[in-house]
């Protein structure tokens, strides 16, 4: 399956939601779903008054959205589903952390990027290191204790210039840790369910894999 390339906000639309996809447009007015919070399509308006949605549709939409979130494909959703199952724990949960842990959502939640699709673009580009270690891998899972910074060659761009100066600001969670003049930060600990702040039902997308 490829990667979706069309509108993002249309996702946005399908999932009855903000999902945040393109970063700071979403809090301006320009935001579609500002405008059309209705579902994309021609008979979209319509959906909204139709009968109650299913146990399999409500399982579909919460697999759906946490993977348009975090922006992955569905064999790498469903290989991340298996390995959740594998570990000790809520499979929910473990899954949850593992989606968490990938570095794009770290330097996004780090605040060296406004959505986690430009987080990837500028992991992809190479511009991080980890411990000390080139890695350009989007999915590569940090773990407890490592470093990420921004490499020394990349940090003279005006990219990382202007992020700079708003990372001061920047609120990361508990789990990280962030040092923004060296532009540097840290996975203290594995985050906790409490500690992931998305509107996801873990239980339904379990549900929708154990079907």
């Amino acid at each position: 399956m490829a990667r979706y390339n069309g509108p993002v906000c249309r996702l946005c639309r399908r999932e009855g939601e903000k999902l945040f996809l393109k970063g700071e447009r979403c809090f301006s007015p320009k935001c579609a779903f500002e405008r059309r919070s209705y579902a994309p399509g021609m008979h979209g308006r319509q959906a909204q008054y139709r009968r109650k949605e299913s146990d399999f549709a409500l399982q579909l939409r919460a697999k759906q959205k946490a993977r348009r979130l975090y922006g992955i494909y569905e064999r790498q959703f469903r290989r991340y589903f298996r390995e959740a199952q594998r570990q000790k724990g809520l499979t929910g949960v473990n899954l949850l952390i593992s989606l968490e842990s990938r570095l794009d959502n770290v330097v996004y939640r780090l605040g060296f990027s406004s959505s986690r699709a430009q987080a990837r673009q500028i992991v992809l580009h190479g511009h991080f290191d980890v411990n000390g270690r080139k890695t350009n891998i989007p999915s590569y899972l940090v773990k407890p204790g490592d470093i990420i910074a921004v490499r020394d060659i990349s940090r003279g761009k005006t990219y990382f210039k202007e992020v700079s100066q708003i990372l001061d600001d920047s609120q990361v969670p508990a789990w990280l840790s962030l040092d923004p003049t060296n532009l540097t930060g840290k996975m203290v600990d594995l985050p906790s369910r409490d500690d992931i702040d998305v509107s996801i039902n873990e239980q339904l997308i379990v549900e929708y894999y154990s079907r």
